[in-house]
């Protein structure tokens, strides 16, 4: 379960951080450097959900997108210096749950 964990981070910091400098670069008036690099990271963000050992695309990217909003949230707090507020925490928790659901319910 860690291990899932820790490649549900390292995706949802690659896409971030890949689609963040690409919009340095275009909406920021950054050097296309910044483009090209935020693009190569989000190759590698569309590697890494593979290495994850669940049988079922779909039920991976469900899942990874409850954990891509949690750190969304922190982003915005970190590098946007925008506070979540109580909505934001309550569906940050929301979105975990579900993701949760999805990934470790019993299935026949």
């Amino acid at each position: 379960m860690l291990n899932s964990m820790l490649l549900f981070v390292f995706a949802g910091l690659a896409e971030i951080g890949g689609g963040y400098l690409i919009w340095l670069w275009l909406r920021g008036g950054q050097s296309i450097y910044l483009g090209l690099l935020g693009g190569i990271i989000l190759v590698v963000y569309g590697i890494i959900p593979t290495f994850q050992r669940f049988p079922s695309f779909g039920r991976v990217y469900a899942a990874y997108g409850g954990i891509f909003i949690v750190l969304a949230i922190f982003w915005g707090w970190a590098v946007d210096k925008k506070t979540p507020d109580l909505f934001d925490w309550l569906g940050a928790i929301i979105c975990l749950i579900g993701a949760s659901i999805i990934l470790w319910a019993p299935r026949h």
